[in-house]
């Protein structure tokens, strides 16, 4: 296959690449949040938990991690319920597993004491809880609740900085670029078909651009070498 070079182009379309990449991804993995989510761990306290262990944690060890752990606890109530060594024990190999299970449960605690055990769709109020960031609160509220937030990780960060969409040197301001253009059809969707997607295509190194679904709209942005 001839790659187009990048100054021949044609103009981004959301809609067309996205249903394009939607179909490419079909053979691969699902994101871990989203395979949990069809499994039915959806509310937004599951969702958070699940994203705090994947923090620096791959998908293929946060997936039986989450698991263990709602075969154990799936509400505020019964996280406290359960021994500190449990929780520990359940998230082994996620990273810092230690202090992950510390902040869980600092999240159990606050949830039940202000939010009377259920955890609102409320994006101020997971950012108030020690270790959560954006990307953890986007992704949780808009997997469990429907809100269209955008969570970026080094997949939608590069991915999208490749293509030539935004331009930005840091997930931070990919995040803030992305809102401001991103329509809100694609505002969860980016993440759960962008985290496979730069996983098996349009990798780190050696980017597979001869079977890429969109490399007529991709600017190539960085890339020296490719497959």
């Amino acid at each position: 296959m001839q790659v187009p070079q990048p100054g021949s182009k044609r103009p981004f379309e959301p809609d067309l690449a996205f249903a394009r990449i939607a179909e490419a991804v079909q053979p691969f993995p699902k994101a871990a949040l989203f395979e949990l989510a069809d499994e039915g761990f959806r509310s937004p306290f599951e969702q958070l938990l699940a994203c705090i262990i994947s923090i620096r944690t791959r998908d293929e060890t946060t997936l039986p991690a989450a698991r263990r752990l709602f075969a154990l606890a799936r509400t505020p109530a019964q996280l406290l319920a359960l021994d500190p060594a449990a929780i520990y024990a359940a998230i082994l190999p996620a990273t810092f597993h230690e202090t992950k299970a510390r902040q869980m449960r600092a999240i159990a605690a606050a949830i039940e004491a202000d939010h009377g055990g259920e955890l609102p769709c409320a994006r101020d109020t997971l950012l108030s809880f020690q270790g959560v960031g954006p990307k953890c609160a986007n992704l949780s509220l808009g997997i469990a609740c429907g809100l269209p937030l955008i969570s970026v990780d080094i997949h939608v960060h590069r991915v999208v900085n490749r293509w030539g969409y935004v331009q930005a040197k840091t997930p931070e301001q990919t995040l803030v670029q992305l809102d401001a253009r991103l329509p809100m059809a694609f505002r969860v969707a980016i993440n759960r078909l962008l985290v496979p997607f730069g996983k098996h295509i349009c990798t780190g190194q050696l980017p597979r651009c001869s079977s890429c679904p969109v490399l007529d709209m991709c600017q190539q942005i960085g890339v020296n070498r490719h497959r």
